[in-house]
């Protein structure tokens, strides 16, 4: 495949050779090398390179450090077994910048000192930049974000360090859920259907192209999902406060009842037992859930990592739930479930549920172990169902809490 580029798709900007150098941290003479063994390809056009080569001079360079020579992948481009035209279809690099700005330049910029900025580029996931290094356009946006916070006293150093690597953290799973769901839905299609692999990188880029836009904007729609839902939870805890503060007393009546149901390792689990078995525990646990939930007046109003939570009409069926479900999912061959219940105000927005109730039931649940339901004193004072007993576990510290609350083990009498 030596020789042979595909079109750029929309975006891929041009550059000419001395930008590419400048732009990807090479020599001339180590650019002309790559192009020598076929892993850079000049296009025949004026200018010959795309913001595309960055990504595959990148690539290439990472693996022959990490022990794969060059020569071999020369080679292997040689007899058809790898190809880096994959490369041409990834959505990162496209916009054009403000010229050749240095990372030096930048700090000046945006009023950090150079040292900041490489620890905060760091924090995100970026590699440790020179100062005569160019900036990457992906770059610009989180240094200038970053300058404002630091200058107006919104972050500290090391707050501003945390934002980062909470921010990378979180964008990395998404990219692995990404890339999982290209290797299964893309990849191996095309290997079984006797592509060899160097024209899978080829092909699988070509296939997925057209959706990387939406993707991003996929990406973008679920984080402001996210983002409205955090933000409504910290407003809404603001007001609950300042009526507590005033002394305005809540709505009068019987307390809602919030609970949140954990399955330690249920994530683990279903990975290593393949799709089609996981797919089978997965709808177990959902009748379960849902069908214990229904029975007592409630409801499972949203999954939550391992687990899922509930609204109850009130503690009675939220408690009696509670038990049935986590004496029926170890049954089914699931792991063992713990539960933490609370009662009081709760506050329904957009289809979700906010509030001091909500957020205790879930630090109670944390703090439940295996086959155990945990549940607040308001709980434990206004459930009257038969055969339930109570038994206080002592006054617990919470995440979250200024103050340690007493909690009580629910069993059936």
């Amino acid at each position: 495949m030596r020789g042979v580029s595909m079109d750029p798709p929309e975006g891929n900007d041009p550059l000419g050779r001395t930008a590419l150098v400048a732009r990807a941290g090479v020599t001339d003479e180590e650019l002309q090398r790559l192009i020598d063994n076929g892993i850079v390809v000049p296009r025949d056009t004026d200018p010959p390179f795309r913001t595309a080569d960055i990504l595959k001079i990148r690539v290439a360079r990472a693996c022959e450090e990490g022990g794969l020579p060059i020569s071999g992948m020369a080679e292997a481009i040689d007899r058809g077994l790898l190809s880096f035209a994959f490369v041409d279809t990834w959505p990162f690099e496209r916009e054009g910048g403000d010229g050749d700005q240095t990372h030096a330049e930048l700090a000046d910029e945006v009023g950090l000192s150079l040292d900041s900025l490489q620890q905060i580029l760091e924090a995100f996931g970026f590699a440790r930049c020179r100062p005569e290094d160019v900036v990457l356009e992906t770059e610009r946006p989180i240094a200038r974000l970053l300058g404002v916070a630091l200058s107006r006293g919104i972050l500290d150093m090391r707050g501003a360090l945390r934002f980062g690597m909470g921010h990378a953290d979180a964008m990395r799973r998404i990219a692995a859920v990404q890339t999982e769901a290209y290797h299964s839905g893309v990849e191996m299609p095309l290997l079984r259907s006797g592509a060899s692999e160097g024209e899978v990188m080829g092909l699988a880029g070509r296939q997925t192209a057209p959706i990387t836009g939406m993707l991003d904007d996929a990406v973008f729609a679920s984080y402001r999902r996210q983002q409205e839902l955090s933000w409504t939870e910290h407003q809404i805890e603001h007001i609950e406060q300042a009526l507590e503060v005033a002394g305005i007393p809540l709505r009068p009546g019987p307390p809602t009842a919030m609970s949140f149901l954990d399955l330690t390792g249920y994530t683990q689990l279903t990975e290593e037992r393949g799709d089609q078995e996981a797919a089978a525990l997965a709808g177990s646990l959902a009748d379960i859930v849902g069908r214990h939930s229904r029975e007592h007046r409630g409801e499972a109003v949203k999954w939550v990592g391992d687990g899922v939570m509930f609204r109850f009409r009130d503690p009675d069926g939220a408690v009696l739930s509670s038990l049935d479900m986590v004496e029926a999912i170890p049954a089914a061959g699931l792991p063992t479930a713990h539960v933490g219940v609370a009662a009081g105000p709760v506050i329904q927005q957009g289809g979700d549920f906010y509030g001091r109730t909500v957020n205790l039931a879930s630090r109670i649940s944390d703090r439940a172990t295996g086959g155990q339901v945990l549940v607040s004193t308001p709980v434990r004072e206004s459930v009257s169902a038969p055969g339930i007993a109570f038994e206080s576990v002592g006054r617990i510290e919470l995440k979250g809490l200024s103050n340690a609350v007493e909690l009580f083990e629910a069993r059936r009498s």
